[in-house]
């Protein structure tokens, strides 16, 4: 069983930053693909970006392409999100999700944290 704890949400004005992190337990890290999802009040989740496992390869969903930024340390079983430029649609609670290479959904996820960014 592999837990993700997130933190590093809060309340920002808009145009500011944050970044949110997520540790992860399990010796394997470095072998899980990484995700970053988000639910607003009264939606539905939706993908935000994930990285392959080297780090090399990151997706982004469209509404924050060029704003948001995942990385992740191996060393550390860590996953971040830094997010740039934020903008009041951009509240939601952010959960860090992983899964094994070989699954299509994804098995692990985090108790979320929220951002609220005020205009």
């Amino acid at each position: 069983q592999v837990q993700l704890v997130e933190s590093g949400g809060g309340l920002v004005q808009a145009g500011g930053s944050l970044r949110l992190s997520c540790a992860a337990s399990g010796r394997t890290f470095s072998s899980y693909v990484m995700g970053w999802f988000r639910q607003a009040p009264g939606k539905e989740r939706e993908f935000v970006a994930s990285i392959n496992w080297s780090g090399s390869t990151g997706l982004y969903a469209d509404s924050v392409k060029g704003r948001f930024t995942i990385s992740r340390d191996n060393a550390k079983n860590t996953v971040y999100l830094q997010m740039n430029r934020l903008k009041p649609e951009d509240t939601a609670v952010y959960y860090c999700a992983g899964r094994p290479i070989t699954s299509r959904g994804y098995d692990w996820w985090g108790q979320g944290t929220q951002v609220t960014v005020s205009s």
